[in-house]
């Protein structure tokens, strides 16, 4: 190994070493300034009808399809 090889091979190790620390870094940081979880709907919302029976569009898809109220 040449003098010039030699010396630049601890800078190159320690540009690594400081990538890879602040890549680190980073990635634990990221949980931290998440936003916070939005609430889920209730159970009486999940179950709540979201369309109305007697309007157009839906009495069209019945006819089209075939379907009895």
């Amino acid at each position: 190994m040449t003098k010039k090889t030699a010396e630049a091979a601890p800078a190159r190790r320690g540009f690594l070493k400081a990538l890879g620390l602040s890549a680190g870094a980073a990635a634990a940081a990221t949980p931290l300034v998440a936003t916070p979880a939005v609430a889920r709907e209730s159970a009486a919302e999940a179950r709540k009808a979201r369309y109305q029976r007697n309007s157009p569009h839906v009495q069209a898809f019945y006819r089209t399809n075939r379907y009895e109220q």
